[in-house]
């Protein structure tokens, strides 16, 4: 599993993580499922680590 070196991760970072599809990324993205992201004024999106990891936790099954 590749992991980010420092406070965000890339799009193609997060989805190696989870072993998802960019186009699902995307998706959860514009169904509001995906964590908070940032956008870089040349448009590249950032995550950050800690809400990948907020995020990932919410997603918990406790049943």
């Amino acid at each position: 599993m590749a992991t980010a070196t420092g406070k965000h991760l890339t799009v193609a970072e997060f989805c190696t993580e989870l072993g998802i599809a960019r186009s699902t990324f995307y998706d959860w993205r514009a169904k509001g499922r995906a964590p908070r992201c940032l956008k870089l004024p040349n448009g590249d999106l950032r995550i950050r680590r800690t809400d990948y990891d907020r995020w990932l936790n919410s997603l918990e099954d406790t049943a």
